[in-house]
C-alpha cells in the first residue's frame, strides 16, 4: 500500500508541478487558454488528490505534523508554495509575479528535499 500511495503522491507531484508552469506561462502571455474548463478545473483536482495522497501517506508511515519536525517543515513549506503560487497570478506587476513564481519553485526545491531526506532543513 506504501509504495502505490507514494508513487501516487510523486505522480500529482509532477502533474502538479506541469499544470503551474503551464498556466504562469500561459498568463505571462495573456493567453486565452487560460479560461478553457480543463486549465481552470484540472489543477485543483489534481491538487485536491495530491493533497489526499499526502494524508494517505501520514497515516501510513504513522507521522505527522508537529510531532515529526520534517513533516511540520515540509508543511509550512507548502504552505509558502501555495502563497507564492497565488501571488504568481495575481500580483499586481509582472516583476512580482516572476520573482513570486520563482519563491514558489524553490519553496518546492526545500519541500522535495526535507521529503526525501526526511531532515528538517529550517528548523532542525
Amino acid at each position: 500500500m506504501y509504495m502505490a500511495l507514494k508513487h501516487t503522491h510523486l505522480m500529482l507531484v509532477a502533474i502538479s508541478l506541469s499544470l503551474l508552469i503551464l498556466r504562469f506561462v500561459l498568463s505571462l502571455r495573456g493567453s486565452d487558454l487560460l479560461q478553457r474548463k480543463f486549465l481552470k478545473i484540472a489543477p485543483h483536482v489534481v491538487d485536491t488528490l495530491l493533497l489526499l495522497s499526502a494524508i494517505g501517506l501520514m497515516l501510513t508511515i504513522q507521522q505527522y505534523p508537529f510531532v515529526n519536525p520534517w513533516l511540520t517543515e515540509k508543511l509550512f513549506g507548502v504552505l509558502a508554495y501555495i502563497a507564492l503560487g497565488v501571488m504568481a497570478f495575481k500580483g499586481r506587476t509582472t516583476t512580482l509575479r516572476v520573482f513570486a513564481f520563482v519563491g514558489a519553485l524553490g519553496w518546492l526545491v526545500l519541500v522535495v528535499k526535507v521529503a526525501i531526506t526526511k531532515t528538517p532543513v529550517l528548523f532542525g
